[in-house]
């Protein structure tokens, strides 16, 4: 297949969409081809999940009203198969509409182009997981250190003007936050996932990230033992404590053990379940206390119930 134009990082336009093969090429587009699901591939370490939920379901029903509108991006492989570089969802969401083919642009690029593109385009999403952010973040960094930039965002807080442009623009991020972002790509999958899960916050997080492996597993059979995540200040004391070889089960024990002000035992109600009991005179911000009269007067009522019982 002959080179295609140089890779565009942007997405296909509006305008673009609707073009037949013949204006596309008198625009010197790509053309777009029907290409079957069976003969394309993932893209290697692809670090964007794709998820079977509402949103798929969304996009599979779309699909099959109105087919796919944006082409997913190929890249043709020596063997003569195709590799996925933008459009993971929308394939997917093809294979569950039952369809056989997808339509493409298929493009020339090399390995490291393809990676731009990949990260580019899955950081116009709406939601990114702190995950996908990290380890996309950090491939893109290692594309750009192998086209013979400077790799130098983990070296420390002074980050060059450059790495921001190219790495945090998009989605509005400092330089110095892309590099706590990379950080997180040193912790073990399972406690990234309580990072994605949101029950550990992204800051203590990144500092955790600089424990050793085993002293992660050790902090992550703690946090399963006590059921409560580690706050930023117990984040820092932990990797001071490993800087220094003094970080041991005990130590995390100690640490985790302390109270922390953000997670002192705490009730959830869901309002609208509560507001079933309570009377439609009662303002919103009165709420709590009428509960907690309810609870007194429910407390008064068992207290006579039992005198009544120990009466008999």
């Amino acid at each position: 297949m002959k080179n295609v134009q140089k890779i565009d990082l942007g997405l296909t336009g509006y305008d673009e969409l609707f073009m037949n093969d013949a204006e596309r090429k008198e625009n010197k587009l790509p053309r777009i081809y029907d290409v079957p699901i069976s003969e394309i591939d993932d893209f290697p370490d692809h670090p964007f999940k794709v998820k079977v939920d509402e949103d798929m379901d969304q996009l599979v029903q779309s699909i099959k009203e109105r087919g796919i509108i944006t082409p997913v991006t190929l890249r043709p492989k020596e063997d003569g198969r195709y590799e996925i570089v933008s459009g993971h969802r929308r394939k997917k969401a093809c294979e569950l509409a039952g369809l056989d083919t997808v339509k493409a642009e298929v493009r020339e690029m090399t390995r490291d182009e393809a990676i731009i593109l990949m990260v580019e385009s899955n950081l116009q999403r709406s939601t990114i997981l702190p995950s996908e952010k990290a380890f996309s973040y950090k491939m893109r960094l290692e594309a750009m250190n192998r086209q013979g930039q400077r790799n130098d965002l983990t070296s420390g807080p002074v980050v060059p003007k450059f790495s921001r442009d190219a790495l945090g623009d998009k989605a509005e991020e400092s330089g110095r936050q892309v590099s706590r972002y990379i950080r997180l790509t040193e912790l073990i999958p399972e406690l990234l996932q309580l990072v994605d899960d949101s029950r550990i916050a992204f800051r203590p997080a990144v500092e955790l990230s600089y424990l050793k492996k085993e002293e992660q597993a050790a902090l992550l059979e703690e946090i399963s033992y006590t059921d409560a995540t580690p706050s930023l200040a117990q984040a820092i004391k932990m990797k001071k404590f490993s800087q220094e070889g003094k970080l041991s089960q005990e130590v995390i024990e100690s640490i985790m053990s302390e109270e922390k002000p953000n997670q002192k035992e705490k009730i959830s109600i869901k309002y609208e379940e509560a507001r079933r009991y309570i009377p439609a005179s009662v303002p919103f911000n009165k709420t709590g206390d009428y509960i907690m009269k309810a609870l007194e007067y429910y407390h008064r009522y068992q207290e006579r119930q039992k005198d009544r019982g120990e009466a008999r």
